[in-house]
């Protein structure tokens, strides 16, 4: 019955179109009425408690490195990097929206920051290159949603929050899967395109390669630092997205000198904007998963489940798949925000290790932002590209399979998450 009401309130609320914050609230209210336990101040003080938490300040700093990377010149040099390195060969400029994508999720860790850039620099050319305008979309659409993956990841910081689970080891246990993403996709895009006629930008001299580099080194430097700096302890999650921030402010002000200080307050106002929507909904998710917790949800769950809890591997599949249906209506906070302290349980009674659990938990939350109807990151190419959405859901769907692809073969050898991630946070 507990789990009816929970699930009932909660999608009778999004069905009637309410927030999704303040849908949970509801939730929230409801499970309380349902335990004959309401009581307002209880519901106040968990939704103030629930956004009350030292690495949730990793959150607005990593948005205001990703809008200043944006407006300071960092996306720019990058894609100008990449179209020097591998733009000349057939295909070429897919080929630098993935490396492109890959260099920026290391700098913003927001896919829809990154898809709102790369849309902008790339699909035009691609498009005037002559390639399909929906395959180069759903390229770029595809490419974005690495940036949950890659560290810093605004995403492994909430679900590290929600699951109690160390945010640096997360980050270091997303490097591998999310290259092994970029390489999926760029085997993709070579299978579609071997028979297109397009004829590539030429080769840049070594000359034009080397003066490239030199503009885009100090974009290039905040990933190292950040990683660097995580993997040797010289500075926390929440430590690292002030000093990417701060980083980005200096290199955009300073040194590239494209960002000028009357643009500063839109480039905070816009971070603040984004930061404020997802602390509520952090905030918001905290009650319900109080209120789970309290009547004891999970373990009911678990006794629906116990059949599987002696397989793993199984088990896995069978919450990524949860996951994907999840994520064809949800948008990626607020599935993690939902579905973690109801998963995390069950992961725990089966021991599966939570960072691995962790890592594929946010990929499948990430692919989600490119599932139709809802799709963030697919509206967001959409708008930026001027294209319909059935245009970019169109050319998405190959390197969506591609990444699902990824995706399950992560839950059949978790070895592939864990054996780099154990070297990387050792």
């Amino acid at each position: 019955m507990t789990i009816a009401v929970f699930l009932c309130s909660l999608l009778s609320a999004m069905a009637l179109g309410i927030p999704i914050a303040f849908s949970l609230l509801l939730c929230g209210a409801a499970l309380m009425w349902h335990l004959d336990m309401f009581d307002a101040q209880i519901l106040a003080q968990n939704l103030i408690e629930g956004s009350n938490s030292f690495p949730l300040l990793a959150v607005p700093f990593f948005m205001l490195a990703g809008e200043v990377m944006n407006a300071g010149g960092l996306s720019r040099r990058i894609v100008n990097f990449a179209l020097s390195l591998v733009g000349h060969v057939r295909g070429g400029l897919g080929y630098v929206a993935i490396v492109a994508a890959l260099l920026m999720a290391a700098l913003s860790g927001s896919a829809v920051a990154d898809a709102a850039a790369l849309s902008a620099l790339l699909l035009p050319m691609m498009v005037a290159a002559g390639h399909d305008k929906g395959r180069s979309a759903g390229l770029l659409s595809a490419a974005s949603i690495i940036a949950p993956v890659i560290p810093p990841s605004i995403g492994f910081v909430i679900f590290g929050v929600a699951a109690n689970v160390s945010v640096s080891k997360l980050f270091m246990a997303g490097i591998a899967p999310g290259l092994m993403l970029g390489v999926a996709l760029w085997i993709t895009w070579w299978y579609l395109v071997r028979k297109e006629d397009v004829k590539p930008p030429p080769r840049k001299s070594l000359a034009e390669v080397w003066v490239a580099l030199k503009g885009a080194t100090f974009a290039l430097g905040m990933p190292i630092i950040v990683i660097v700096g995580l993997k040797f302890g010289v500075f926390t999650p929440t430590e690292a997205a002030v000093v990417a921030a701060v980083y980005a402010l200096v290199v955009s002000m300073f040194i590239y000198r494209e960002l000028k200080f009357n643009q500063l307050y839109t480039v905070f106002l816009n971070a603040a904007r984004t930061t404020a929507v997802i602390m509520f909904l952090v905030a918001a998710a905290m009650v319900s998963a109080w209120l789970i917790t309290v009547a004891q949800l999970p373990d009911q769950i678990i006794s629906l489940l116990q059949p599987f809890l002696d397989n793993p591997k199984l088990l896995m599949a069978m919450m990524m798949l949860l996951v994907i249906l999840v994520g064809t209506a949800m948008d990626m906070t607020p599935t993690i925000l939902i579905l973690t302290p109801v998963l995390m349980p069950i992961v725990k009674a089966a021991g599966i290790d939570p960072v691995y659990f962790g890592v594929l938990f946010i990929i499948n939350n990430a692919i989600g932002l490119i599932t139709p109807p809802v799709g963030t990151v697919l509206n967001t190419v959409a708008g930026v590209g001027k294209l319909s959405m059935d245009t970019v859901t169109r050319g998405v769907w190959p390197f969506m399979l591609a990444q699902f692809a990824i995706l399950f073969l992560l839950v059949l050898f978790p070895e592939l998450v864990m054996v780099p991630a154990r070297w990387f946070y050792n």
